[in-house]
């Protein structure tokens, strides 16, 4: 699966320089002319790409994840994480769902990508799952705390404009399917197992 990396709304310019590495975080700086002709620093943090997968059982249910992490209040999302370094986004999509569910899927199609926020060099790849089959044991990180939720395609509708949602990126879509009957359809055949 060949899968071009989305554009930053403010790319990392090559003559950007790292002052600091950190465990997830590195930032850059670099001079900036400005309007009025001054030069001014611009920073920008780089991180690792992300991968969300939203695997569909044969049965049409979507499998999401109930979470807990320590700092940060319980939520739902889906599996996924951090590329790990000479990681494909395809073999981190891999590697997440089963660490985090103990499936392993036959076909992935890419939702969704982009990079979030300008001020972060970082994209995010969301997957549909299909063709999955529980072949171990979840063995989520240490910091996770996971119980998995099996749900309907317009019950992950509902869930998914909800606060505590984690998967922020296609809040926007699942609010489009909802207002529009055609994006809905289209959507809901996106998640159909058997297409």
């Amino acid at each position: 699966m060949d899968i071009e990396r989305p554009k930053s709304k403010q790319p990392l310019p090559d003559h950007a320089k790292k002052v600091f590495s950190g465990v997830i975080f590195d930032v850059y700086h670099w001079e900036q002319k400005m309007f009025d002709g001054s030069t001014a620093t611009f920073e920008k943090l780089k991180r690792p790409d992300t991968v969300i997968v939203f695997p569909v059982l044969p049965n049409g249910r979507i499998i999401l994840t109930e979470q807990e992490q320590p700092g940060k209040k319980p939520f739902i999302g889906a599996a996924g994480g951090r590329l790990d370094p000479g990681e494909t986004i395809l073999e981190a999509a891999e590697r997440e769902l089963l660490e985090e569910t103990g499936y392993k899927a036959n076909h992935y199609t890419l939702w969704h990508s982009e990079q979030p926020t300008s001020k972060i060099e970082w994209a995010v790849y969301i997957f549909i799952a299909k063709k999955v089959e529980k072949i171990a044991e979840a063995n989520p990180d240490a910091g996770e705390k996971i119980i998995l939720k099996q749900v309907m395609f317009d019950e992950f509708l509902d869930i998914g404009v909800q606060e505590n949602f984690y998967e922020k990126e296609i809040v926007p879509l699942l609010y489009q399917a909802m207002l529009d009957k055609d994006k809905k359809e289209k959507l809901r055949k996106l998640f159909d197992p058997n297409i």
